[in-house]
């Protein structure tokens, strides 16, 4: 008994099986331990989703200011119109919350979407078709090309089998099947006499006895990982986290002050407080934060869908900007995915370039013309557009040919073939015999080098030893081509190993780096970003492809997928920044990879294309699929969706990103100054014993319109100029820094004083305590002035004619929101129900005076910070 069969019978003894397949009551019982299906983790329900979103601190305190303004409006102390507003904007943040989320989680149906509905099997004894979920552990399965394979499984027989693994494994070279024996391993790449679930037959048949079923195979590890792994919070949503808090924190200790100066020092009784606490809690919410930052970033998705980047979920926008680490794949985004012959070397010659010109009657021709005949590839012409057949190696050659202005047809018409001894795995090698004008038969044989059947001397071998390594040395693929001339056919099969051959020559071929992703990649490092590359290339490949792109140093190490499992989580994390190519990973080493560095505080992005990259790109702060290239499944799982598959668009979107970071920060500065300065003011009046400066429905007013619809706008600022020439900024930095901490406070301080002058001016010494007059004189100046000096926010530089010209949309929204606030607070009968009056024409004099005092000032602190922080840099 040969050792195939012997270890065949080993195989089926092992999974409890035989030649014949199951039996019918075999497979009944095996059918307890479930189906061959992927599985989806649970998901939350609506009414947790919603308690979710209510738990967050800013929510709280409007849902508070609800159920104090519902019970007050129910007791006749207030009016209805309070909770409803209040309900309003409280609803309306948590759908847009909710829906964000929607698209989040269908990388998994994806998946599922691949599973083979039906499969051939051997049960009984009986060749017969069931439905794929119905296959069980020992089924035996037959395979064919086109075939997609059903379960994991080992070979028992292998005729002539490749499959395209790229789905597990990146690579998209199909991969030589063998049932033979071979030692262990955990590279999916490297287990030859296994079949993988989800993968395809390209050509060849095979029978393979099924070893693992649904969430067992390797392909229900990867939906494994997609269950278990959850997306982080985005650095925009930690820091408006943060910001909540501060601003949540001042209002309970400003309500606690309130409650207490009014309570005991006052006179105020329990309604007034509680009107107080409402009012309070109403100053402390930037309501229309959330929504103006949704615009920002829905903005941003436009802008950058224009620039071949498809944001699928909105909060990464801003995510994008933060990224200081890129890992790339290789094939397609770093590379052109099309495999070129860059160099040949015929003996006695130096290697020359593919783009030098070719006569025909040269040794150089005669090398291209072996090369054209002894390959499989065509172009063929299908419905009047060009298919490309065959393998991406011999393409190469076929497309070499086309630079030359000649075709393999073309090569044919005066050398026909007439015999072939196909490629094979263990030889290596192919040979294709030709019938000559002159009526000699042309031999030639294309392989490796190593296994050509070519005689050389210990110089000519020394030579073509050297030209093999320098060309390996430059991440090249090595093809050898050899010919010899003979007068008769040689009978029986044509033996590629068995004729001696003269060498006409070796090629170089790679799929070269795209020149756009070179100065892409130096764009990103002169950022403060790190490009990693990931391929399931060799090491020394991989290497060299990473030093010629910029990504590594001569002297880098690469990490394999076998290095990857001697470290420990801890150090890789010491070790992470040190590394910058990594080889022949699985996608649980992805995911490392990715936690890594998300452990030293970095926000990375991982692109990818196939089903086995999803996990890490679900795991990445910003996940990139590749629209062209990528499976269903990876795109579902991303954030961002390349529809040129191109690097340097990824760096276009960083870009972008930076901007809409920006301006959310703007818009932050804009909307919450006020709000601060509405706490401040209130605790102030109350503890001066003035009253309630504003009444909620004024403040819903001030925020919600004054501050809001203008606010909408702040997107649209264009880019500094300097996006690309700053760090990226870190999830640990506050959302105060780079100076935005003391223009905060300046302005708060501006508006807190400036409030309370306007409102004890028009309450004591324009009109006789009429508290409605100075709350009319405050709405004004509070609102009008804080839409004013949105001019002095949305630029870091000094005040100029671009600055008011750069942003139509914006000064039309505010001269429109001007017109509807001075309409509210003086027109007749509708000014009386927000609790407005009348002004005295000196009341005006000094409400137009005071709303431009704030832009002033704010311009004047602005002009002499740029010129300490000029002075600063000057002096280092």
């Amino acid at each position: 008994m040969s050792k195939e069969k012997s270890t065949n019978k080993q195989i089926l003894a092992h999974y409890k099986t035989s030649e014949q397949g199951l039996t019918t009551e075999q497979v009944t019982k095996r059918k307890q331990n479930g189906l061959n299906e992927l599985q989806e983790g649970k998901k939350d329900n609506i009414f947790k989703q919603v308690a979710l979103h209510l738990s967050d601190v800013a929510s709280l305190v409007l849902l508070f200011a609800v159920i104090l303004s519902t019970y007050l409006a129910a007791t006749g102390f207030e009016k209805w119109s309070q909770p409803l507003i209040i309900g309003s904007i409280l609803i309306l943040n948590v759908s847009i919350s909710i829906y964000q989320e929607k698209s989040a989680e269908k990388a998994l149906a994806a998946l599922k979407d691949m599973n083979v509905r039906e499969s051939t099997v051997i049960r009984n004894g009986i060749r017969q078709t069931i439905e794929s979920k119905d296959l069980v552990v020992g089924d035996i399965v037959i395979l064919s090309a086109g075939d997609q394979v059903p379960a994991d499984g080992r070979l028992l027989t292998a005729n002539n089998l490749t499959i395209n693994e790229s789905i597990l494994t990146g690579e998209s070279e199909p991969v030589e099947k063998t049932s033979a024996e071979q030692e262990l391993t955990k590279e999916l790449s490297q287990r030859f006499n296994e079949a993988f679930s989800g993968t395809g037959v390209v050509s060849g048949n095979a029978l393979m006895v099924v070893t693992a079923i649904g969430m067992d195979t390797e392909l229900g590890s990867i939906a494994g990982l997609l269950n278990e792994t959850e997306k982080k919070k985005t650095p925009l949503q930690e820091k408006l986290d943060s910001l909540s808090k501060s601003l949540t924190s001042v209002a309970l200790i400003g309500g606690v002050l309130i409650f207490i100066i009014g309570f005991f020092f006052r006179g105020f009784d329990l309604s007034s407080g509680l009107i107080m606490g409402v009012s309070l809690a109403v100053a402390a919410v930037p309501e229309t934060l959330p929504i103006i930052v949704t615009i920002s970033l829905s903005y941003g998705v436009i802008k950058m869908s224009k620039k071949n980047a498809i944001m699928r979920r909105v909060n990464s926008v801003e995510t994008v900007g933060s990224i200081d680490v890129i890992t790339s794949d290789k094939t397609g985004t770093l590379t052109q995915n099309q495999m070129t012959v860059t160099k040949y070397w015929v003996p006695q010659n130096a290697p020359a370039e593919t783009s030098t010109i070719i006569s025909k009657d040269s040794k150089e021709f005669q090398l291209m013309r072996f090369m054209g005949l002894a390959t499989d590839a065509q172009v063929k012409e299908v419905d009047g557009q060009k298919v490309e057949l065959g393998d991406s190696t011999e393409l190469a050659i076929i497309h070499w040919l086309q630079k030359a202005e000649t075709t393999r047809a073309e090569l044919e018409k005066d050398y026909p073939r007439i015999d072939e001894d196909p490629f094979d795995s263990n030889k290596k090698l192919m040979a294709t015999l030709h019938k000559t004008p002159y009526g000699k038969y042309l031999l030639i044989v294309k392989g490796a080098i190593d296994r050509l059947p070519v005689q050389l001397s210990d110089n000519e071998n020394k030579q073509v030893q050297s030209v093999n390594k320098q060309f390996a040395r430059q991440a090249l693929r090595v093809l050898a081509v050899g010919y010899t001339l003979l007068d008769e056919k040689p009978t029986g099969p044509l033996d590629a190993t068995k004729i001696p051959v003269k060498l006409a020559g070796l090629i170089g071929i790679i799929d070269p780096p795209r020149p756009a992703a070179i100065s892409a990649i130096e764009k990103a490092k002169n950022a403060g970003i790190t490009t990693l590359m990931i391929t399931g290339d060799h090491p020394e490949t991989a290497k060299a492809i990473a030093v010629q792109m910029g990504i590594a140093e001569k002297n880098d190490q690469v990490m394999t997928g076998t290095h990857l499992n001697d470290l420990s989580d801890e150090e890789l994390q010491q070790n992470i920044k040190n590394i910058k190519v990594y080889a022949r990973v699985s996608p649980e080493d992805k995911i490392r990879i990715v936690k890594a560095w998300q452990a030293n505080g970095s926000t990375i992005a991982m692109t990818g294309d196939g089903v086995n990259d999803a996990p890490a790109i679900k795991a990445a702060d910003v996940g990139i699929a590749m629209g062209i290239t990528g499976t269903d499944v990876s795109k579902q799982a991303a954030d961002m969706i390349l529809t040129d598959d191109n690097f340097e668009t990824i760096v276009t979107a960083v870009e972008e990103g930076r901007t809409i970071y920006q301006n959310i920060l703007k818009a932050v500065e804009f909307l919450i100054v006020v709000n601060f300065a509405q706490l401040f003011m209130m605790i102030f009046a109350v503890a001066m014993g003035w009253g309630s400066p504003l009444l909620a429905e004024q403040l819903l007013l001030i925020n919600v319109l004054a501050d809001g619809i203008p606010g909408f706008y702040i997107c649209r600022e264009p880019s500094e100029g300097n996006n690309m020439k700053k760090a990226p900024i870190n999830r640990q930095t506050s959302i105060f820094a780079d100076g935005l901490a003391q223009r905060v406070s300046f302005r708060a301080v501006v508006f807190t004083i400036l409030t309370l002058m306007i409102f004890g001016l028009g309450q004591f010494v324009l009109s006789n305590s009429d508290i409605h007059f100075a709350r009319t004189m405050l709405f004004l100046v509070l609102a009008l002035g804080s839409m004013i000096d949105i001019y002095v926010i949305k630029s870091r530089q000094p005040l100029s004619l671009q600055t008011f010209a750069n942003n139509t949309a914006l000064n039309f929204s505010l001269g429109l929101t001007m017109l509807v606030v001075v309409s509210i607070a003086t027109i007749p009968g509708l000014r009386e129900v927000f609790g407005f009056t009348a002004l005295s024409d000196l009341a005006w004099v000094f409400v137009i005076i005071s709303v431009f005092i704030p832009a002033i000032l704010l311009e004047i602190n602005k002009r002499w910070t740029l010129r300490r922080e000029t002075e600063l840099a000057l002096s280092e």
